[in-house]
């Protein structure tokens, strides 16, 4: 359930992002807000500056470059864009979390994945081992792999990629952001799959009262996620709206074209429209 207050969540206005000084823009004077609590959705295809988006937010630059910002990206009334790196650092996991479409290359190799939560707990709570490895096995159980007591002690190779997916969840939840960010977090996985993380993704929403973020190319993965979504195009929103609205009338042509290539399901004997 939404909850609307005074204040919202994440309000952005006029937000500008180029990786490197001097380069083009890649997300030019967006401007958009999400309510505690609340699911809202990113879509478009891949390029059109919805994951950078989110990275900017985060202010994480690609390696070896740097993230110029600008406009106004209030988060619980605070102005990120003006805070120091320590700070920023603080939000990121505690009270943002994000959840990146490539598990294998934002997990440690060589860490188990029991040691990679505990750190994160450890950081951001201060709680002691024994206390972190608690909420660490709590949090794997709470995602759906059994014997989390054991399964903390493997690596993520000793995982599938929808366990993996599931680890970085328990990670991005471990302490209950406001808000998650998920980016494309079902591209690698096969439809059920797919269908499993949603689900826990809507679960884990409801039962911490936290607000989502969903990143997609996928009309069809937003359907029954969201409340609201904004459509992406060349680092711009070009429609946004009600998820219901959108579906029904969409006024670009862009978004039309996204939704037309949603796979439909067709009655014995009915041809497609």
């Amino acid at each position: 359930m939404t909850v609307h207050n005074l204040v919202p969540l994440w309000r952005v206005q006029g937000l500008t992002a180029r990786f490197g000084r001097g380069a083009q823009p890649v997300v030019k004077g967006i401007s958009f807000q999400i309510d505690a609590g609340e699911a809202v959705g990113f879509v478009g295809e891949s390029g059109c500056g919805k994951s950078v988006t989110a990275r900017a937010l985060m202010r994480l630059a690609p390696e070896g470059s740097s993230v110029e910002l600008g406009g106004s990206v209030l988060f619980q009334g605070e102005e990120l864009l003006q805070l120091g790196e320590n700070a920023i650092c603080d939000i990121r996991g505690r009270r943002i979390a994000m959840v990146f479409q490539d598990p294998m290359a934002s997990l440690n190799p060589v860490m188990t994945v029991g040691a990679q939560i505990d750190d994160i707990v450890r950081r951001h709570t201060g709680v002691g081992a024994l206390a972190a490895r608690q909420r660490s096995i709590s949090l794997l159980d709470q995602v759906g792999i059994r014997d989390a007591a054991q399964r903390a002690n493997d690596y993520p190779h000793q995982f599938s990629g929808g366990m993996r997916q599931r680890v970085l969840i328990a990670m991005a939840v471990s302490c209950a952001p406001d808000l998650l960010i998920a980016d494309e977090p079902t591209t690698a996985l096969d439809v059920t799959v797919q269908a499993q993380i949603l689900r826990l993704l809507m679960r884990l929403r409801h039962e911490l009262g936290m607000a989502l973020m969903l990143i997609t190319h996928d009309f069809g993965v937003i359907a029954g996620m969201v409340e609201r979504v904004y459509v992406m195009l060349d680092g711009e929103i070009v429609e946004s709206g009600g998820v219901d609205a959108i579906f029904a009338i969409p006024q670009h042509s862009y978004t039309r074209a996204l939704l037309d290539a949603v796979p439909r399901l067709h009655a014995p004997g009915e041809r497609p429209s």
